[in-house]
This record gives structure tokens, C-alpha cells and sequence, in this order.
């Protein structure tokens, strides 16, 4: 695995970084356990200053470390700084609210003149995080931040083309005042992975990527008997109701299906249409794409980036043509882009019949598919048809109607009148082969935790 900085505006290649000796990933263990043995017993009031500290050097430096993001992976430099943002934020969620998600819980008892059950939770070692390049920092605020501030150190693997922002984080980390060991970046190697995840100081593996690293990952740690979470593909459906407000739902699905040029696990992949509404909601919903205006990410006015690499470009026309093989109608949409750099120009594709397997593939990139419901139920039956189950979204002016087709549909998330989004304060995660397990909020704050039972029974209790 080559770590290098390719920039996917100009695809040419900037700086490129050797690969983790083994020695080296030893010493990150060694470091990684003897600072964890510290920092476990730090106070919470200790660990939020470090995070405090973070989220203000974020803030104070928002271009340097956007800049990094849009060097590497392409995103619009807007969307870079959002992000930068986004990271401060989480890391200050946590700084406020780490003590009281993680205060005791004390449990009912039968008969309190027995005694008392208390559960309290306590850090368990080193945790493995496996991150990839579409946000090269939030990915690691949103694993980093909840860890450190439950008493856990960190080591990353972080993608291979993101080598600079995995290098940045880290010396932001350092910067904040985390003990030497704390957070560790590493550019591992493939095998690597086995060798950290079989080491008894690590508790376990948060990954976010592809099925098929998922499914890799989630072995190798279920053999090492080590607990893992898994934050995988989506292939998210906008579903838009007879009675939904039209020109704001094409605006919303537009920018639904292409921030981040369409490289977004929970984008709205798969547009739901009832028949009542379907040809006026495509008529604006091409007017809203045509809008988009490609170039520089540099550029303010660039609204659709380059792909992450030349590679992310071609495997994804790869994809399309197989898609038409299996009988997908495909159209432009979009403007055209420029012929140098990893972009794509946005398509549509319709036609996706019962038999035809593209409907079941995810498109990490501006391809929008585009499916025809006779009505409320038959839309939540196409949204449920999908082997992920991430997020998701419905648009309808009658909010309560739209809680309860949201409920019945099978995802991690959904949102009534808005795209499936990403915030601090609010929890992330899916079910199926969108993987397992939760991130931010309290949910992910104790998914690598000892949830400790301590019951103090009176000595003249029953057996």
C-alpha cells in the first residue's frame, strides 16, 4: 500500500510517504499502552482541556488544515473548512458532556435493603481506528474525540491517499497537549492490521469503509476476540410524497445526492418518486444539477469537485457500464466538467427493473438513481429494497405522516424534510451491510468501555 498525496484536480503526484516499519508499529503499542495506563486515571477535567484545546487550534487554523483536505481528496475548499468545523465541534461535544455520559448508573434492585447495584465504565486500552478519504478529518474527530475523553488511547490507519491530514491530526493532538502515545497516526501496511489487532493491548477496531474491508477487518478482530464497529456502505433513499414541497425537495435532493462530489456513505443515493409527483420532481430535480458549476475546488464558486483520484473516477464509469448491461437507462444531467482531473459528470439512471442487480449496488460518486412509486406504501417497499441500511430521508409537508414512514423503514437514521446529514450532537450508524455499532453521542462513547457491574449486598442477604 503506497501512501501519497495526489492531488485529483491536476492527478499529479506531490509527495509520497514510506509504509510503517514493523519496529515502528511496536512502538506505537508500547507508547500507546503506557500512555493509557496514565491517562485512564486522568480526570475527566483533564481530558477536556486536551479537547478543548483541539477544537480552538481547529478553529484558529480552519485553512490550513481545509487546504490539506482539498489537496489530497478534491473537496470544494467550502466544504474542506466545513468540515474543519464540524471536527471542532465534536471534539468540544465531548469536552462538555464526556463526565455525565459516562457517570454511574445505578441499577433497580428487587429489594434495595439488599444492597446496591451500581454500573460504572471504565476505559479498556488502545483502540484501532481504520479510517478512509472522504472526510479525511471528521472521520478521525468522530472516533478520536469520544476515545480519548473516556480514558482510551488511539492508534490510525488512516487511507492511503490522505497521508498529510492523517500526519496533521496528529500534530494537532500533539499540539492540544495529549500525552506522548495518546493519538498515534501510523502509515500501516496491509499486514499490520492482523498484528495490531492481535496484540492484547488493543481492545478493539473501529472501522469506516468499504463491505469488503468490513468484512475483512471484522474477522480478523472476532478472532482475536476483540470488539469491533463497522460504519460501512449506504445506498440512501430520498423519499419525496405527493404532498411534498417540490422546488425545495429538488434543491434538497441535489445537494443531497452531489455534496462532497457525491462521495458521501449516507448521500441520497436513490431518489423514491410517487407517480402523483414524479415527472414535475425530475423536472426540477435536472434544473437543480444543471446548476452545478465544476472546477477548482480552490474556486468559491466551484459547487462539484473533482473524485478522489482517477481510479475513484474510472471504476465508477466501470460500474455505470455494467449498470446499462444490466438494462439501467443512463443520461447526463449535469454540466460538462473538465476533461483534466478525476471529475465525473453527473448521470441519471432509470429503468433499474426488479431483475436488474445495479439496484442493489452502491455509485460512490454523482450518479443518481431515479425510481417510479405508485404510492406511500410501494416507496417504502423500494427504499427497503436494499441490502444497506444507513440513512435515509422523506419529504412530505405533514411532518407526522412522515415520522411514520420513517419508521418503517429499515436504516440506522432518517430525516423528514432533509438529507441524512452528519452533526456532533447526534448519533451515526446503520444496520445490515451498512455494518454495526454507533459513533458520537453517548452511544459512542461507550462502545469501547467495560460497563462494570459493582453490587454491594448486605453480608445477612438470602442466597
Amino acid at each position: 500500500m503506497a501512501y501519497a498525496t495526489t492531488n485529483p484536480y491536476t492527478n499529479e503526484l506531490v509527495k509520497s510517504f514510506p509504509e510503517a516499519t514493523d519496529q515502528e508499529v511496536q512502538t506505537a503499542l508500547t507508547e500507546g499502552y503506557e500512555a493509557f495506563k496514565n491517562w485512564r486515571n486522568a480526570s475527566f477535567a483533564d481530558r477536556a482541556k486536551v479537547m478543548t484545546a483541539a477544537g480552538a487550534i481547529l478553529r484558529r487554523d480552519i485553512e490550513k488544515h481545509a487546504k490539506l483536505m482539498t489537496l489530497e481528496m478534491g473537496k470544494t475548499f467550502a466544504e474542506a473548512k466545513a468540515e474543519v468545523i464540524l471536527s471542532a465541534e465534536i471534539l468540544e461535544y465531548y469536552a462538555k458532556n464526556a463526565e455525565s455520559l459516562l457517570k454511574p448508573e445505578k441499577l433497580p434492585v428487587a429489594d434495595p435493603k439488599e444492597g446496591e447495584a451500581v454500573l460504572i465504565h471504565q476505559p479498556q486500552g488502545i483502540v484501532f481506528a481504520i479510517e478512509p478519504w472522504n472526510f479525511p478529518y471528521y472521520q478521525i474527530a468522530r472516533i478520536v474525540a469520544p476515545q480519548l475523553s473516556a480514558g482510551n488511547t488511539v492508534i490510525l490507519k488512516h487511507a492511503s491517499n490522505v497521508p498529510q491530514c492523517a500526519a496533521a491530526f496528529d500534530a494537532l493532538m500533539q499540539e492540544a497537549g495529549l500525552p506522548k502515545g495518546g493519538f498515534r497516526n501510523l502509515y500501516a501496511a496491509r499486514h499490520h492490521t492482523e498484528v495490531i489487532l492481535n496484540d492484547p493491548r488493543v481492545c478493539g477496531v473501529a472501522l469506516t469503509g468499504s463491505e469488503k474491508a468490513g468484512a475483512i477487518v471484522a474477522s480478523t478482530a472476532a478472532q482475536a476476540l476483540k470488539k469491533s464497529t463497522m460504519e460501512l456502505g449506504g445506498s440512501d433513499a430520498l423519499i419525496v410524497l405527493e404532498d411534498a414541497d417540490l422546488e425545495k425537495t429538488a434543491k434538497w435532493a441535489a445537494y443531497g445526492r452531489h455534496w462532497n462530489a457525491g462521495q458521501v456513505c449516507v448521500n441520497a443515493k436513490r431518489m423514491v418518486v410517487v407517480d402523483a409527483v414524479y415527472d414535475k420532481f425530475l423536472e426540477l430535480y435536472k434544473a437543480e444539477v444543471a446548476k452545478l458549476i465544476p472546477g477548482d475546488p480552490m474556486d468559491p464558486k466551484t459547487t462539484l469537485a473533482p473524485l478522489s483520484s482517477q481510479k475513484a473516477a474510472d471504476d465508477l464509469m466501470a460500474q455505470v457500464e455494467d449498470a446499462k448491461n444490466e438494462g439501467a437507462v443512463v443520461e447526463a444531467i449535469g454540466p460538462e466538467v473538465p476533461k483534466q482531473g478525476a471529475f465525473f459528470r453527473p448521470l441519471l439512471m432509470t429503468n433499474l427493473h426488479e431483475k436488474n442487480k445495479a439496484r442493489l449496488w452502491e455509485f460512490f460518486g454523482p450518479v443518481t438513481q431515479l425510481y417510479r412509486a405508485k404510492d406511500e406504501q410501494d416507496a417504502i417497499r423500494i427504499a427497503n429494497d436494499s441490502p444497506f441500511g444507513l440513512g435515509g430521508s422523506v419529504f412530505t409537508k405533514d411532518t407526522k405522516r412522515g415520522v411514520k414512514v420513517a419508521e418503517q423503514i429499515y436504516t440506522g437514521m432518517v430525516y423528514i424534510n432533509h438529507p441524512t446529514m452528519v452533526k456532533a450532537d447526534l448519533p451515526f450508524g446503520g444496520v445490515a451491510r451498512s455494518g454495526y455499532g454507533r459513533e458520537l453521542i453517548g452511544l459512542g462513547i461507550k462502545e469501547f468501555v467495560n460497563h462494570k457491574l459493582i453490587d454491594v449486598v448486605d453480608i445477612d442477604a438470602p442466597f
